[in-house]
């Protein structure tokens, strides 16, 4: 088959992309701007566009079908000449149902820890099943995010953000699950989902595409999630929670069914999701005590509580934290695990929920476990986004604790001044961009090590 891509650079497209060549079908692709590591896996696997761009010379009727990212936009001039033509047009969520529509398909979704969850289920599944996938990002033992065969089942990691240009619907309701879990749920994204009604309705709409005889797990903590769960009526649902547990160096020993699981991952959402993913598993005849005994090695998944150094004195953990329940999430994870260290958590104002001031104040609270707090943006986002710069002032009464910091220089300095103390000191950087340029490498040259 031969299939063209309209922004082949996105995550998911260009993972889809090169299985697609390896699954034997012609690829192509277009993009007016490729980054890391995109750009270095299409150019190894030669699908890295000659240039930047969009092209409709490339649509011709010889397409068994484009697939579109939701990078393009409507008016896009390779879409229109595909949409002139008449050949069919995909949005990757309308490809992977296409795929997998005679397969038993598992979704995990929620506001936060979707990724975990996939992986999670991915590598309990690796040890008992043969499987397909769609995760949000590289896991170990994995080589591309997405894996399309022949196998009976499939797991996706379900998005509530929008499908594609074309259709303003969730990503997840194309999916048509037979198993769902969903996380939890935290107004996210509100430059496309303006209010939380409008926000929580995305999951309403997931219930109601499950397949019938299906099931549906959700995180029992979650108030609004439990009312929007039992309000759909939805025959096969049950909620779950963290089992007991304890805190060991390097992670968790759970009790479940009069039985002790080590696991080498920490923080009581991380457990919450783990039970839950158990549940999943369930549904394809994976008992609970095969299910805990696989996750006592699972890897974990990139900036997700990642460990980046660990001396004696000194731990760094990077993570992706971006959204308020996400931050409470990791900070809380972190203070419990080391009780003893001094906590310094850093966070990057960056996403264009975060970058709202209105919505800024869902922040307050949120970084109080932690000793000494520094709260970093860039005005130039704020620009790039049109956005109202705020000051240093504003930023900080919105979260209530730490200090607001604009560039680089002065994020070193705190470092240097909060890690220099004869106290164990584990630092949390909390980014879903780049910490204004920071290199990790800035710690492994720390004279603390």
């Amino acid at each position: 088959m031969n299939y063209h891509f309209i922004a082949i650079g996105g995550a998911v497209m260009h993972n889809l992309a090169l299985e697609l060549q390896h699954n034997n079908h012609h690829v192509t692709g277009s993009d007016d701007e490729i980054f890391e590591p995109a750009k270095s896996r299409l150019q190894s696997a030669g699908l890295l566009p000659e240039k930047y761009g969009w092209h409709p010379d490339k649509i011709t009727t010889d397409l068994d079908g484009v697939i579109v990212g939701m990078h393009a936009k409507q008016d896009n001039p390779e879409l229109l000449r595909a949409l002139e033509l008449g050949i069919q047009t995909f949005s990757f969520p309308e490809f992977i149902y296409h795929h997998s529509r005679n397969k038993t398909r598992l979704v995990m979704a929620g506001s936060h820890g979707k990724t975990t969850c996939t992986g999670m289920l991915m590598h309990i599944l690796k040890a008992y099943r043969d499987f397909d996938y769609l995760v949000g990002s590289q896991l170990p033992g994995f080589e591309r995010m997405v894996r399309l065969s022949d196998a009976p089942l499939i797991v996706i990691e379900g998005d509530e953000y929008l499908t594609s240009p074309l259709d303003h619907r969730p990503k997840f309701v194309h999916y048509k699950a037979h198993a769902a879990m969903i996380t939890g749920i935290a107004w996210d994204h509100v430059n496309v989902f303006p209010t939380e009604e409008i926000y929580h309705n995305q999951f309403s709409l997931l219930i109601d595409t499950l397949q019938p005889g299906g099931h549906l797990f959700w995180f029992d903590g979650d108030s609004e999630l439990k009312h929007i769960a039992e309000k759909s009526g939805f025959p096969q649902q049950e909620s779950y929670d963290a089992p007991n547990y304890e805190n060991v160096k390097g992670g968790t020993i759970v009790s479940v069914n009069g039985e002790k699981y080590q696991l080498p991952f920490y923080g009581r959402h991380n457990l919450q999701n783990a039970a839950g993913v158990v549940k999943m598993a369930s549904t394809i005849g994976i008992t609970e005590a095969e299910a805990w005994t696989a996750l006592q090695t699972f890897p974990g998944t990139a900036k997700r509580l990642e460990p980046i150094l660990e001396t004696e004195n000194l731990t760094v953990i990077r993570d992706f934290a971006h959204a308020p329940s996400k931050v409470q999430a990791s900070v809380s994870a972190v203070r419990e695990q080391y009780p003893n260290h001094k906590f310094l958590a850093v966070f990057e104002v960056h996403t264009y929920s975060s970058l709202n001031p209105d919505f800024m104040g869902r922040y307050k609270g949120t970084l109080d476990p932690a000793d000494a707090v520094c709260i970093l943006f860039d005005p130039h986002v704020f620009e790039l986004k049109r956005m109202e710069v705020p000051s240093k002032e504003t930023v900080e009464s919105r979260f209530g604790k730490g200090k607001a910091m604009n560039d680089l220089g002065a994020l070193m300095s705190w470092l240097s001044d909060e890690t220099s103390t004869d106290q164990a000191v584990v630092v949390l950087l909390m980014s879903s961009g780049n910490l204004a340029g920071l290199d990790l490498n800035y710690f492994t040259k720390s004279n603390r090590s």
